[in-house]
């Protein structure tokens, strides 16, 4: 039995444990996502890869530490928070192959286009500061690079990612904060990877299909996942998570109903109060909900356009 006891913390530690390399959300700078690494033997696999130069350097820097090839990137979803970097990982990798929903093609021709319409004129604004010309070129030049943005494997439904003697597994949320949302589950170390489809201080609606990302959420609570990394935010337990799920159906109910708008923001508020961290995400709440209500959830035409009905 003695052996047996020494020998089981060898195979636990036989798969390593994925590094989190954490992003930023602040109301006055565009974010960051979380970005999640894999690692086998032989390589890494890289999940989101942020929007800003000092993201990507801190992925490349734990790559280089570890003295691994990045093999593969994931996007979870083709906001630029999480994908702005592909570019860059893969000029340093070119080989790394990248995996994601094919939703990023018509966000290419449509929300993404405009978003390129609108940037290139604000750096053409001379009253723009260089700031802010600075952190929209960011936009300009990942949107630009569509190679780098469209999938060479469309996650279409499961989808087997290869990584060692194991695999990850990579799922499609239809219509849910996107048109097309990739999740991740690793079997062997029990951890989900949720993309946007969990992220605090609140859910991001800015091009979400609110039916669909519940049933999103349905899905990732049928997973025997013990542990769960959001698009935004700390990593989470199976509770906190069923704490996030509750939090969002009272919301989307909430909604859909005749309530006053600050009534269903201080229901969510109240609902995920021990997720929230006691710096400022209280406030970032209320703004961010104070908008997606009036602008996306309580607009039917915008809902049945997301949810591919329009």
């Amino acid at each position: 039995m003695r052996y047996l006891l020494l020998a089981l913390p060898l195979l636990l530690g036989a798969t390593p444990a994925p590094k989190l390399i954490p992003g930023q959300f602040a109301l006055d700078r565009n974010p960051d996502g979380n970005t999640i690494v894999f690692e086998d033997a032989h390589g890494l696999v890289v999940v989101d890869t942020g929007r800003h130069k000092e993201h990507q350097a801190a992925i490349l820097d734990y790559a280089k530490a570890r003295g691994k090839p990045i093999v593969a990137i994931v996007n979870t979803h083709w906001h630029l928070d999480h994908s702005g970097g592909n570019q860059e990982l893969r000029a340093a990798f070119p080989q790394a192959r990248l995996y994601t929903s094919n939703a990023v093609a018509g966000a290419l021709d449509g929300f993404l286009a405009r978003s390129l319409e609108r940037g290139k004129a604000r750096l053409a604004d001379p009253k723009v500061s260089d700031a802010d010309k600075a952190e929209t070129r960011l936009g300009v030049d990942a949107i630009e690079d569509r190679r780098d943005m469209l999938p060479d494997v469309v996650v279409a439904g499961t989808t087997r990612l290869p990584l060692g003697k194991r695999a990850l597994t990579l799922h499609l949320a239809p219509h849910a904060a996107t048109e097309g949302d990739t999740w991740l589950y690793d079997p062997a170390t029990r951890i989900l990877v949720a993309g946007d489809l969990v992220v605090l201080p609140a859910p991001f609606f800015d091009t979400a299909c609110a039916k669909g990302w519940r049933k999103a959420l349905d899905a990732l609570a049928e997973v025997p996942f013990a542990q769960l990394y959001p698009g935004h935010g700390p990593m989470l337990s199976r509770a906190q998570f069923m704490t996030y799920k509750l939090g969002f159906d009272h919301l989307i109910d909430c909604a859909a109903g005749p309530s006053p708008k600050q009534a269903c923001i201080d229901g969510w508020k109240q609902d995920v109060a021990p997720l929230l961290s006691a710096h400022n995400d209280g406030q970032a709440a209320q703004e961010l909900l104070d908008y997606y209500l009036d602008n996306v959830l309580r607009k039917p035409e915008q809902q049945k356009a997301f949810c591919g009905m329009g």
